[in-house]
């Protein structure tokens, strides 16, 4: 086989397993607590942040959303109450949103584990996040590297 065969069957095998793998924890995620996959990201990278509020475009980067999804997105969790909107476009935690996360997270560690990590010996564990974090810094590189 050839490199380029390597590289196509490795990536055909990542892009199987990937879309397998976040439909299966997404659908569980959203039959156990009503979240989308999108409503996690959100909640997930609020509750990480020292007080629960950020502002919009540090939330838009981080996430690397465009800007009319994440304003689209933050428009229907308000409406839900799971976040508020400030002035200042700051984007904050409810206690609601609190709450959902805090469940939301239980589930989503126990899908991860279930598919993902009593999947994989503790030598495939370490390899994908070596290969991971590889892939991470080469982006991350050419990102900073690249005209804009």
């Amino acid at each position: 086989m050839s490199a380029t065969a390597d590289v196509s069957a490795a990536w055909q095998a990542y892009q199987r397993m990937r879309l397998q793998l976040n439909g299966r924890i997404s659908r569980e995620l959203f039959r156990s607590t009503g979240l989308s996959e999108a409503d996690f990201d959100i909640l997930f990278f609020l509750e990480g942040s020292p007080d629960g509020s950020v502002r919009s475009i540090a939330l838009r980067c981080g996430l690397e959303w465009e800007k009319s999804r994440l304003s689209h997105q933050l428009r229907r969790m308000e409406g839900r109450g799971l976040i508020t909107k400030g002035a200042d476009a700051s984007v904050q935690l409810t206690d609601k949103g609190r709450e959902q996360i805090a469940a939301a997270q239980a589930c989503h560690s126990a899908a991860v584990s279930r598919y993902f990590g009593d999947v994989l010996t503790d030598e495939q564990l370490t390899a994908l996040t070596a290969i991971s974090d590889q892939v991470v810094s080469r982006l991350t590189q050419d990102r900073h590297h690249s005209p804009h």
